[in-house]
């Protein structure tokens, strides 16, 4: 009996998924090589989550920890290792985080075989994320962006569960709240919203009963500087060749400038970042119509804006724009293929950045400030791209009215039927 062609790239995709997380694996594994961080990379799990662990066990939250930067619903994921007691801390963490990848596969895929749907989206995820090499393991960024991605693909068939999940990634780590930034006006968004603040409210209540000083990371994160690898650092590094008198310093868990201007620097990029949600929130005022893909496209620009503006630019920051662009890319509607492709191109610099040639960006040799420049570049064009398609897409695309309550919305029924299209 003959296998159908979506069956064959669905075969496809599994055998890709599985050798590219055993090489990842099999970098873990030799993360001791000096090419691959010389240990540092891993050193993240093992010690800091692992310390973070110890005191969250504990019922609270880490007090006066200057690393401590994240909001209250990051304690229940670095906690989420004790749910493998067979298995050391270390093991547990990169066994979730596989677990949660795969999760995040399985629910692109299945988007993508939807009629109307293409599997690129979960082909880019796939192929690409392997390109930080074993970086996203021994991070918790592969979870939150399970949270924005799986949230985004819901919304079609559920309005209350995908703002559930977007509120529930946002507690983890802020930036999941922009995937609710293009849901069609009406009663779509309303839903979505209310279910998103209902959700927040009410699991931010049961943190507070049951973990202590769930705010103190506000202080911390107030006190970040200009990391090196931001738009910002990237100024500053080419400053120091120019006479500038700063110097990068290990700080608030990264690598800072720190010297004249800095502070200057870090609250322009805090202006940039007002600007990029006003540009997000003139968008949205001024849309009439929305299509399939908007939603996904929306959350790509919006996150985009908010990262290059940002004063950090880590670059576990990549997995996130690379599950957005992978949702992108599961409807044939999305404006934002070229802009897939920038990513991408951002992610691979992004590698060759951290962990193979960080020296180099720390000293601001010339060799890492071009570095920093392609990369940041890339992102930046990425951004204006992304933007700029957004602003610019028609309404004319139907396919969004399928099923559930987004079915209702008579903003939506309406820009179907003007389409002339079954």
């Amino acid at each position: 009996m003959s296998t159908s062609p979506k069956h064959r790239r669905l075969f496809l995709l599994t055998l890709a998924w599985l050798a590219t997380r055993a090489l990842m694996l099999w970098l873990l594994a030799h993360d001791h090589l000096r090419p691959l961080g010389g240990g540092g990379v891993s050193r993240e799990v093992s010690n800091l989550y692992f310390r973070w662990y110890g005191v969250l066990s504990h019922g609270t939250f880490p007090v006066g920890d200057r690393l401590w930067q994240y909001p209250p619903g990051a304690g229940p994921v670095l906690l989420a290792p004790a749910l493998l007691p067979a298995l050391t801390y270390f093991t547990a963490f990169v066994a979730l985080t596989l677990a949660t990848d795969a999760v995040i596969t399985i629910a692109l895929a299945r988007a993508g075989t939807r009629p109307g749907r293409a599997l690129l989206g979960a082909a880019l995820w796939t192929a690409a994320l392997p390109l930080l090499l074993h970086l996203p393991l021994v991070r918790y960024d592969v979870q939150v962006t399970a949270f924005a991605v799986i949230s985004l693909l819901t919304l079609s068939r559920s309005t209350r569960a995908c703002g559930a999940i977007a509120a529930l990634g946002a507690l983890v780590k802020v930036w999941p709240a922009l995937a609710l930034i293009g849901t069609p006006k009406g009663r779509t968004t309303r839903q979505t919203w209310t279910s998103a603040v209902v959700t927040a409210v009410a699991m931010l209540m049961l943190l507070v009963a049951a973990f202590g000083d769930p705010f103190g990371f506000l202080r911390q994160q107030g006190g970040r500087g200009v990391q090196i690898e931001s738009l910002g650092g990237t100024v500053l590094g080419l400053a120091r060749h120019a006479g500038w008198p700063g110097t990068a310093r290990y700080q608030y868990g990264a690598m800072e400038f720190v010297g004249p201007y800095v502070s200057a620097v870090a609250a322009l990029s805090l202006a940039l970042t007002v600007a990029a949600f006003g540009l997000l929130l003139l968008w949205r005022v001024r849309a009439r119509h929305w299509t399939p893909a908007t939603p996904y496209d929306a959350a790509l620009a919006a996150v985009l804006l908010f990262t290059v503006t940002s004063r950090v630019i880590s670059p576990q920051y990549m997995v996130w724009l690379l599950g957005l662009a992978a949702v992108c890319l599961t409807s044939r509607h999305t404006t934002q293929r070229p802009v897939a492709a920038l990513i991408v191109a951002a992610t691979a610099v992004s590698t060759v950045v951290y962990p193979v040639m960080y020296g180099e960006v720390i000293h601001s040799t010339w060799t890492g400030c071009l570095l920093m420049l392609v990369r940041n570049g890339l992102l930046a064009a990425a951004a204006a791209l992304s933007f700029t398609r957004l602003w610019r897409s028609g309404p004319v695309v139907t396919g969004w009215v399928t099923s559930g309550a987004a079915a209702r919305d008579p903003i939506l029924v309406h820009a179907g039927s003007r389409a002339g299209r079954p």
